[in-house]
């Protein structure tokens, strides 16, 4: 573990304590926690989008084909 110095605004500050007490934790603790689920999410959003980038477009309509209208897009009794 590495030791670190922050600076906060005191109403952050006040905030961040009574989530650690609500928490029953410290507030290194709980900062730490929130940098690492920062950190975490992310590494996952980067990881999604490699995956979605890396994937072939998919065909919406066949060529000569109107794109279907407002109507028919929200119509939500063909969705039962």
């Amino acid at each position: 573990m590495k030791n670190v110095t922050i600076t906060l605004d005191e109403e952050v500050a006040r905030w961040a304590r009574i989530r650690a007490a609500e928490r029953d934790t410290s507030l290194s603790r709980l900062i730490g926690k929130l940098l690492r689920e920062k950190m975490l999410d992310e590494g996952s959003y980067q990881t999604s989008m490699q995956y979605y980038l890396t994937q072939s477009p998919s065909v919406l309509k066949k060529q000569g084909d109107k794109y279907p209208d407002r109507e028919a897009l929200h119509d939500r009794q063909g969705l039962c």
